[in-house]
């Protein structure tokens, strides 16, 4: 059986992203980060006043191996 591609998205703006996904029941294809994703962006801001994206700070994450052992809800939800 072959497997759907799912694109999962990460919006700026969490909050309102995560109650309009569950308004047009799109739960699933939103992308919320490890809280350890937010903390280390606003100690990033704090640091240098420069404030990237959670996508860009998510992404620099995995590259260093820092996101490694963070469980995946959507590993055991939506990949079966």
């Amino acid at each position: 059986m072959r497997r759907k591609s799912v694109k999962l998205y990460t919006p700026e703006n969490m909050l309102e992203a995560f109650y309009d996904a569950i308004r047009t029941n799109k739960l699933k294809d939103l992308h919320i980060p490890h809280s350890s994703v937010f903390y280390t962006r606003a100690a990033i801001e704090a640091d240098t006043g420069v404030r990237y994206t959670l996508k860009h700070v998510e992404n620099a994450m995995k590259a260093e191996g820092m996101l490694d052992d963070v469980w995946d809800i959507s590993t055991c939800m939506y990949n079966r």
